[in-house]
């Protein structure tokens, strides 16, 4: 597996976290994967055989581009052969906003003028031109986002929760951003689909699972209490809430990842 980032240019980095490219190979015997939450709404573009999500009724075709907003629960997903991705990593409260969409929850099937650019990215990546793909994403939304205002009291918002990894009471997150919490609550869902809450333990449960992803050896007690939970029992049901899993059972899995020398963790994981 192949997984590269790449910074966004200045005038996209209140909008955007990054652009990035994932390349897999998948065997007939192994076409699953999952993805886990994080504290990032993605715009998808992929190119192979297809990709298709779980759904309660079956496997269901994903068009290319998709969104993938917040997720409260693991997704997942198929594909067959090789699989390749464009990724547009943003912040929750801005995505929706950027494409001038009704805000949502989970995986998304849109209408866009941005799908226009599918064709165009995939003869580029076809042709192994990856530099010339991110560069017409790059010049796509930086144009998209000079037609917009971005929400400064969301900014600010937001920038207050990933310093403080997620830690902030809402009305602390109110305060920095210099708005009462009725307005800052409404705007949050109004732009994300989900309360600041809800967002800030997203934040900090990626910083958990990051954490157990690259030292699986790490002391529970110790992380909880450096990352705010009330204790390691707390960190527990958090981290099963948003995962399906527990702590020890994730980090035994990252061990033995670790050990075969795997990174099939995740496609979307940031590293």
């Amino acid at each position: 597996m192949l997984h590269r980032e790449f910074e966004p240019p200045e005038g996209l980095r209140d909008t955007i976290k990054c652009f990035w490219y994932n390349r897999r190979a998948f065997a007939a015997s192994a076409p699953d994967f999952e993805v886990v939450p994080d504290g990032y709404a993605e715009i998808i573009f992929h190119f192979g055989n297809g990709c298709s999500i779980a759904r309660e009724n079956g496997w269901k075709p994903l068009p290319s581009p998709f969104i993938m907003g917040l997720l409260n629960q693991p997704a997942h997903f198929r594909a067959h052969g090789r699989l390749e991705i464009i990724g547009v990593r943003c912040f929750p409260w801005t995505v929706f906003d950027l494409l001038g969409l009704p805000s949502g929850k989970g995986v998304q099937v849109f209408e866009h003028p941005v799908a226009r650019l599918q064709d165009k990215l995939q003869a580029l990546v076809s042709a192994d031109k990856l530099t010339e793909a991110l560069s017409e994403v790059r010049q796509y939304f930086e144009t998209l986002r000079s037609h917009i205002a971005v929400d400064s009291m969301l900014f600010k918002a937001g920038l207050a929760m990933q310093e403080a990894g997620g830690t902030l009471p809402v009305s602390g997150v109110a305060a920095a951003a210099h708005a009462t919490i009725r307005t800052l609550e409404r705007r949050f869902r109004q732009s994300s689909g989900h309360t600041v809450k809800d967002v800030s333990g997203l934040m900090r449960f990626e910083l958990v699972r990051n954490r157990l992803w690259h030292d699986p050896k790490v002391n529970l007690a110790g992380l909880s209490l450096e990352l705010g939970y009330t204790d390691q029992s707390h960190l527990s049901r958090e981290f099963r809430r948003y995962s399906g899993t527990t702590p020890a059972a994730f980090a035994r899995k990252a061990r033995e990842r670790q050990q075969a020398m795997s990174r099939d963790f995740v496609a979307f994981v940031q590293d």
